[in-house]
């Protein structure tokens, strides 16, 4: 087993096997096949959780081309990764994303996120999927400069926004029930409003009726609007003015401003690491789906070759040749056997599994 499985510190870095890049069904299954042989790894997403599109888009949309499984939503699919994952104990480090790659003299990948987290590893693996998921963002100018203070991009906890003008932007899920759960505060903000450009939302039905009952007591104001600029007094923000139904414009008094509008991929600095590229997609051969610069490896929707399909299960194909390329890597002077989950011995005491339960003949079963 390799040294670099504990984690060390060397310059401030922590040095590793191996590092994923996204933690969407591919990253995680990715850590998944490394762990079978015995490769360390740290998965880097810039979501605050795991999941990737199958939380992001599907969450509760029925997948059914999983091997084996008839239907599974997004995010059961995920679910049943982390728990497969787990015996591994990959490192996770949520809520950032990788802004810097550079190759070091001894071969070795130095990474760094635009958290200051950095790496020292032997492989990298890009499962970035269509890019890493950031906020959309009304185009306001000025608007980024209250980022942190007064403009948020998630609901805080506790009563930070009492007897605060409150202004959401969003028509999701997350948008409407952040309204929901401000307006049934015991200590409730001055006013909350959402603001969309059409009364139409795209939530699951139970949260729009909640949400519409809220509206109908007045609890909750919903604006039917645009937003086009905003007002600030002594530099801070005060109102934002909207092209309401009409097309007039109109102005919101606005203390706090809660912008939940979705999620929009990027393909950000892993453009500019100087890889190979098709139609911003990575080059890979597809004998390991190694990219064209030693040691890193591109798996899932971010890659392209001939004939490629852009399915779950083929990412996790591609995963099975990624991790037997990169133990070439991390182990050079070992010959890498392929074995079996079912009846290799050393497997199960990685997956922490009984040899012995695994042997056990299954009763017979009559279809």
């Amino acid at each position: 087993m390799s040294e670099t499985l504990r984690v060390v510190s060397h310059d401030g870095a922590i040095e590793t096997d191996a590092v994923i890049v996204g933690a969407g069904p591919v990253g995680i299954f990715q850590a998944f096949q490394l762990g079978l042989l015995e490769i360390s790894s740290h998965i880097v997403d810039a979501l605050p959780y795991a999941g990737g599109q199958c939380v992001e888009l599907y969450a509760d949309k029925p997948i059914y081309d999983i091997p084996g499984v008839p239907v599974y939503t997004g995010r059961e699919l995920i679910a049943n990764l982390l728990e497969q994952v787990s015996p591994f104990k990959p490192h996770w480090h949520l809520g950032q994303l990788v802004t810097n790659l550079q190759q070091q003299p001894d071969g070795r990948l130095l990474l760094e996120t635009n958290s200051g987290t950095r790496f020292i590893t032997k492989t990298l693996f890009i499962a970035a999927g269509v890019g890493a998921f950031q906020a959309r963002m009304p185009n306001i100018e000025g608007l980024a400069a209250h980022m942190g203070k007064q403009l948020h991009l998630a609901l805080p906890l506790g009563d930070a926004w009492i007897s605060r003008n409150v202004l959401i932007l969003g028509d999701t899920d997350s948008a409407l029930q952040a309204a929901i759960d401000l307006a049934k505060q015991a200590q409730k903000p001055k006013s909350v409003t959402l603001m969309h450009r059409r009364n139409v939302f795209v939530a699951e039905p139970s949260t729009i009726a909640a949400f519409r009952a809220l509206v109908d007591s007045g609890d909750i104001q919903f604006v039917a609007g645009q937003t086009t600029s905003l007002q600030e007094s002594e530099s801070s923000l005060s109102a934002l003015r909207y092209l309401d139904a009409e097309g007039k414009e109109q102005t919101l008094p606005v203390d706090e401003l809660l912008v939940l509008m979705g999620l929009s991929p990027k393909l950000g600095p892993i453009a500019h690491w100087g890889l190979e590229m098709e139609r911003r997609q990575l080059k890979v051969n597809t004998e390991s789906y190694a990219t064209d610069v030693p040691a890193i490896f591109a798996v899932g929707d971010i890659n392209t070759y001939p004939g490629k399909k852009k399915l779950i299960l083929c990412g996790f194909h591609e995963t099975v040749l990624a991790a037997f390329g990169a133990a070439t890597i991390v182990y050079p002077q070992k010959k890498v056997l392929l074995q079996y989950t079912t009846t290799s011995t050393r497997l199960h005491s990685l997956l922490g599994v009984d040899s012995f339960a695994v042997d056990k003949k299954p009763e017979k079963v009559t279809l």
